[in-house]
């Protein structure tokens, strides 16, 4: 006696084994940010720019005030500056407890000496909220002569 399958047996197993992938639950959604650094200004610049950011009130839940760094690097990951806080308290961002809104760093495009203009090239400037690193691009030019 010779067992022959019943038709559609084949199907019906392939569908057993696609049911939990079709039963899934679809995606969660993204997270809430809490945080939102914004392109520098003007970008390229020269001689200084205004870095924005945001910080949502997410980041700022049961009257938690986070810590706030910004530094910009070079290509070789090197700190070079640390702008400082526009506004009526000027402060280097640097560790700083800051209640949420809306905020504006400044950088004159100086080392961390003051003394000298950092050279033309691309740089990186860096947030760091809570732990949490946030990471941009921006472009130092040359500073443009007109020939008359």
């Amino acid at each position: 006696m010779v067992c022959m399958p019943r038709p559609g047996w084949g199907l019906g197993f392939l569908l057993a084994l696609q049911a939990p992938m079709l039963a899934q639950a679809p995606p969660a959604p993204p997270p809430v940010p809490k945080v939102e650094l914004k392109e520098n200004f003007p970008n390229p610049f020269f001689p200084s720019t205004t870095i924005p950011f945001d910080l949502f009130p997410e980041a700022c839940s049961g009257n938690h005030q986070p810590t706030v760094s910004l530094k910009v690097y070079n290509v070789l990951v090197q700190v070079i500056a640390v702008p400082t806080l526009t506004g009526d308290a000027p402060a280097r961002v640097d560790n700083l407890k800051l209640r949420c809104g809306e905020y504006r760093a400044f950088w004159d495009g100086k080392l961390l000496d003051g003394r000298r203009d950092v050279t033309p090239g691309v740089y990186y400037y860096q947030l760091v909220v809570d732990g949490q690193r946030y990471t941009r691009k921006m472009i130092v030019q040359r500073k443009v002569t007109s020939e008359k």
